[in-house]
């Protein structure tokens, strides 16, 4: 059966996509901890980061810091929090999350509704920022 991320990927639920290339995508999260926190996944239903292929943790990465940049550009924190958490869906993913202390990285308080234009406001101005800076995989 597919995992939650894989029907958001495959279009079966919807998700507000900042990033999409032919090895992973980037989406808001729908609990975000701050305005902008993203998740980045692989394609690939891998459940543990441990078993990622060497490759593959390194395209993460990249893409992670690319976004990371654009999470600093747009929302000026004091720093952009990455995290693996890994256990409210069996599907890696990398939270990325515009930070001023390690407050804003603990999960008991995401905020479990949030106000969908605050979210689509949130991914237009991350496909801004990444188009300002010429990035190719800025999804639509």
């Amino acid at each position: 059966m597919p995992t939650l991320f894989t029907r958001i990927i495959d279009g079966e639920l919807p998700g507000r996509f900042v990033w999409k290339d032919e090895h992973c995508v980037a989406f808001l999260s729908i609990n975000p901890l701050q305005a902008g926190h993203t998740l980045v996944v692989p394609r690939a239903e891998v459940d543990h980061w441990l078993d990622l292929e060497p490759a593959l943790t390194a395209h993460l990465t990249r893409v992670s810091q690319t976004l990371g940049r654009a999470l600093m550009t747009t929302f000026q924190p004091v720093k952009v929090g990455m995290m693996i958490a890994g256990l409210e869906v069996p599907h890696v993913h990398l939270h990325l999350v515009p930070i001023q202390g390690l407050r804003d990285l603990n999960f008991a308080n995401a905020d479990p509704n949030p106000n969908g234009a605050d979210l689509d406001d949130a991914a237009d101005r991350i496909r801004a920022t990444l188009r300002e800076q010429g990035v190719a995989e800025v999804s639509d």
